[in-house]
């Protein structure tokens, strides 16, 4: 686990520069730095330079950046490859100098070539430069665990884990890209392959990028919609067989995740995916797994007594730690400083208590995330396929809806739950089922004018990266078309596998965990299970609304069923309370008039009277609830992080 960037450019940048740019990610590689620069060809140069965290071979061999032993291959890599160890062994011929996975990507570029991505399983980003070739491949994994950003600057590229070393690059302008802030307000989060920045973009999971003489391919090799497609043909029918071939891939995945030359745990929330997680690792260690968890002292959403319960039933080492309002507030104004682009999922500040608390006695922590989105976990999945059954009822609702009213239409008096069914009619965004008072308000932010989403074709919005003008960027997402499924659970859970888990969870777990230097390792997410989900029918995993049923049923196999079985919890900072009390003069001070035209990011009118309104007015209306404080703290996070790392 590492910390990587790089360059290749015309525009010489020294190894002092680079330097800087490697060591904002210190916290995530403090064992180790290497930097290096080659002479391309065609005047190019090329930058390769990695902060390290030893997980595996610990001694200086892991050192990167890594050559092949012919000098043809450089390398800088982050991330973990799991299969490594059958690589090795399917690459006989090859002189193997080290017990690092990293190696094992050199010999596998060497024996296959860039098709290497087809064999290689784990979470990854890496820089790949070939000598002779005079080709530079930038590699993302299959689900997006590991980020990897790139900036184009001409016919110039310039690569890193993290935004913090582009920003330290000489010549970055750090131009706004004010497209993409409606739907991050919305969102809370940005997605790939967009960045807050012009010309600086994600590259998105499953993804290689070439850089050769100045010109740029971008291809897909694992796209989750196609092998979506082509796994779903082959259905595993039979329940016990499907849950027995799901059980045998996670226990493989578990115990690959824990090869490890350092010390190892996991995070227990109590939860089912983190305590199945946990129990397969328990029935696979020889001694106590490590485990920990934080806990509240509010009973709505505090799992620690459940945790711990289902510790002692497992034989684990648990350690639990009872964290105050306080010292989730005094993390606040670190979120800038680790999440370098604005992001305002507030679960970010548990997330890196959690690691904070679990870093004191392992470097690798293995999580649940992924259970949800591949196995129909959150509740939207149950609003989407009431959705489906009330479509028709809902044509017919909007029809009549349209009909005059007191100066408005018949629709604009409805319950809200109706009318969000009812105006559901278009194919593209079908399960985004939404609040139009925040979508008008989020575009408002921008543009000073409450609309709603403006169509757009699906193949356009891919094709054209969403560079569209403002007032055209929508906030859903139009793409659903593209799915090859008319089930509107199924379409759903898709789309949050292309964009709420890389660009949310994901996002959340990596920047939290490596603020402590802390690898994080999701077994739910191995190529192998995610694959062997698209063959389970959508009847195991949604069965008579019982949502995750197949994976619930696993657990219960390691876990006595009443030790599980309860409401899903899930955690909240109290943000309102937080903007309306402490942060207030904070978020008045951001939304002054003043500030807003001189920044020239937001309509200060708008969003001037907007803030105001909310914190002063209380519920005195429309967009001043505590409803709206999700927008509201997106808004404060923005100006947070604009303060941070823009004045």
């Amino acid at each position: 686990m590492c910390g990587i960037c790089g360059y290749i450019s015309k525009k010489r940048i020294t190894e002092e520069q680079l330097s800087i740019m490697n060591d904002t990610m210190y916290h995530r590689g403090p064992d180790d730095a290497g930097v290096e620069i080659y002479a391309g060809a065609n005047d190019y140069y090329v930058g390769l330079a990695q902060r390290r965290l030893a997980i595996l071979d610990l001694s200086p061999l892991g050192h990167q950046p890594m050559h092949s032993e012919n000098g043809r291959i450089s390398l800088v890599f982050n991330g973990e490859i799991y299969n490594f160890l059958e690589l090795k062994e399917e690459i006989s011929d090859y002189q193997f100098k080290t017990a690092c996975d990293t190696e094992v990507l050199i010999a596998a570029y060497l024996k296959w070539g860039i098709d290497m991505v087809d064999h290689i399983h784990g979470m990854f980003a890496i820089a790949l430069y070939d000598r002779e070739t005079d080709e530079i491949f930038l590699i993302r994994d299959r689900i997006g665990k590991k980020p990897l950003f790139y900036w184009l600057d001409g016919g110039n590229l310039v690569f890193a884990s993290e935004l913090k070393p582009i920003l330290k690059c000489p010549g970055f302008r750090g131009e706004i890209r004010r497209q993409i802030l409606p739907r991050y307000l919305f969102n809370q989060y940005i997605s790939a392959p967009e960045t807050i920045f012009t010309d600086v973009y994600k590259l998105e999971a499953g993804s290689v990028l070439k850089f050769k003489d100045g010109e740029i391919k971008k291809w897909k090799y694992w796209d989750i919609k196609e092998v979506y497609k082509e796994k779903s043909k082959d259905p595993v029918n039979s329940y016990e067989e499907a849950k027995e071939g799901l059980k045998i891939r996670l226990k493989n995945s578990v115990a690959a995740r824990m090869i490890a030359d350092v010390p190892l745990g996991t995070f227990l929330s109590g939860g089912y995916d983190s305590s199945l997680v946990t129990a397969i690792a328990q029935e696979l260690s020889d001694e106590p797994v490590k485990t920990f968890c934080i806990g509240f002292d509010v009973p709505s959403y505090n799992e620690a007594e459940y945790a711990k319960e289902i510790a002692k039933y497992l034989g684990c080492d648990h350690t639990e730690l009872y964290i105050t309002e306080k010292e989730m507030f005094d993390l606040v104004a670190s979120i800038p400083q680790y999440y370098d682009e604005p992001f305002a999922d507030n679960s970010e500040i548990p997330s890196m208590l959690v690691s904070k608390l679990a870093k004191k006695d392992v470097t690798v922590a293995l999580s649940g995330d992924g259970g949800d989105e591949f196995f129909c976990g959150y509740n939207i999945y149950d609003n989407v396929w009431q959705a489906q059954r009330l479509e028709i009822p809902g044509a017919i609702v909007n029809a009549i809806g349209q009909m005059p009213l007191g100066g408005g239409k018949l629709i604009d008096k409805m319950p809200f739950r109706v009318k969000v069914i009812a105006g559901n009619r278009n194919p593209e965004t079908k399960t985004q089922l939404v609040s139009e008072g925040y979508v008008r308000a989020s575009h408002a932010f921008i543009t000073g004018k409450e609309t709603l989403d403006v169509p757009v074709n699906a193949l356009d919005y891919i094709s054209t990266d969403f560079n569209l003008p403002i007032n055209e960027a929508p906030i859903l997402y139009p793409v659903e078309s593209l799915y090859p499924t008319n089930d509107f659970q199924v379409k759903r859970m898709l789309l949050d596998m292309y964009t709420y888990l890389p660009e949310d969870i994901l996002v959340k777990m990596d920047r939290a965990s490596m603020k402590y230097s802390l690898e994080n390792r999701c077994p739910i997410m191995d190529t192998e299970v995610m694959e062997y989900s698209f063959r389970i029918p959508q009847r195991f995993k949604y069965c008579k609304k019982d949502k995750k049923h197949i994976l619930k049923d696993i657990a219960y196999d390691y876990i006595p069923k009443e030790m599980l079985e309860r409401p899903k919890t899930g955690f909240g900072v109290p943000m309102d309370a937080w903007l309306r009390g402490p942060l207030k003069e904070a978020l008045l001070d951001y939304s002054s008039s003043s500030f807003l035209k001189k920044q020239g990011v937001f309509d200060p009118e708008y969003v001037s009277k907007f803030i105001s309104n909310y914190v002063v007015n209380g519920d005195g209306g429309p967009a001043t609830g505590a409803n709206y404080s999700k927008i509201a703290w997106s808004f404060f996070i923005f100006q947070q992080w604009y303060n941070y790392y823009m004045i």
